[in-house]
């Protein structure tokens, strides 16, 4: 029996996400959880006729949380809040690194060996939140935490067909590593299966459409919100390959943001960029990330450029996760 929770279950993202596990077989028992309306959205999935059962819980003073999160194979965090006109990044962040900060606690304490997904931005600083938290919990399992960056993997996969002609993006194989903000993403066209042919004039442009392919949806929103649709869909094609690996799947392998010195054959890389949070190609497996995987080392001289940029702001983002752990600022 597989027990799937989605925290942060109400939102934009977090209800389609909680459609596409409903609609999952290899889900049994779905929880949803969030601050406001979880109840009326699991009674809305609960009709579909697929076999998981879905429950939603609201806070009611730390029970709710209690009871979503206990028994939990697999914790998805989309919880937070997008950026609203006249907000800093600085006020974002606060206000999300708080709330994964309370997740997690719960995670800790309620279902410690979950595998513990984290969708909420700034990715690469709230997955360096969580580990500190687990940390000092005395539950942290390196295999088993992910920052969720395969939305940045389906938009080039997406945006590179549209230049070769493939029917079928997915069937492309396209190593985006790094972070998950900007330029801290980095794609490499250059190790992509089946091998790809990037005009030299469309290259720059693609690569910035990999980077910023968010601001282009919220342009295009106008105001009204930001990558909902397409996060969730890329959260669960995330969910559903760590599932299957712990269910004994081989071969499985999508990039994903972890703590590389915790995982098999990290260590290389993490001394390669200077970081030890990082996203590469990852090997999954029943206990979580089985292996890191070194694409860095094959990136061509392009390729590099975009790295050492990549590097640098990574260091400042998961150091500022770090700090709001061991230095909560105060209101």
């Amino acid at each position: 029996m597989v027990k799937a929770v989605v925290a942060g279950a109400s939102g934009g993202i977090g209800q389609p996400l909680s459609l596409l596990l409903k609609a999952c077989p290899l889900v049994d028992e779905l929880a949803l959880y969030d601050v406001v309306n979880t109840p009326g959205v699991a009674a809305d999935l609960s009709h579909i006729s697929t076999p998981a059962t879905v429950t939603g819980y609201l806070p009611e003073n730390g029970e709710g949380l209690k009871k979503a999160f206990t028994g939990a194979d697999i914790v998805v965090i989309p919880a937070g809040i997008p950026r609203k006109p006249g907000m800093t990044r600085d006020d974002l962040f606060k206000i999300n690194a708080g709330i994964v900060k309370g997740l997690i606690e719960g995670i800790a304490q309620h279902c410690p060996k979950a595998f513990v997904l984290i969708i909420s931005n700034p990715v690469n600083s709230t997955v360096p939140i969580a580990a500190e938290v687990l940390k000092r919990a005395g539950v942290f399992d390196p295999k088993k935490l992910f920052g969720v960056t395969t939305l940045d993997v389906v938009r080039a996969e997406t945006f590179v067909a549209g230049i070769t002609g493939e029917r079928t993006p997915s069937k492309l194989t396209i190593p985006v590593i790094g972070g998950h903000s900007g330029q801290t993403i980095v794609p490499l066209f250059s190790q992509a299966q089946p091998a790809v042919n990037i005009p030299a004039d469309k290259y720059d442009a693609l690569v910035n459409r990999v980077q910023f392919g968010g601001d282009e949806v919220v342009k295009a929103k106008d105001g009204a919100g930001s990558a909902t649709l397409s996060m969730a869909y890329a959260g669960f094609r995330f969910a559903e390959k760590v599932l299957k690996a712990a269910s004994g799947e081989k071969g499985i392998v999508e990039p994903s943001y972890v703590y590389l010195p915790g995982v098999s054959g990290g260590d290389t890389i993490a001394k390669a960029t200077g970081n030890d949070f990082f996203s590469v190609p990852i090997e999954l497996g029943p206990s979580g990330a089985e292996k890191a995987i070194d694409v860095v080392s094959k990136a061509n001289e392009q390729e590099k450029k975009l790295l050492e940029v990549a590097y640098k702001d990574l260091q400042g983002n998961i150091q500022k996760g770090i700090d709001f752990v061991h230095n909560p600022p105060q209101n």
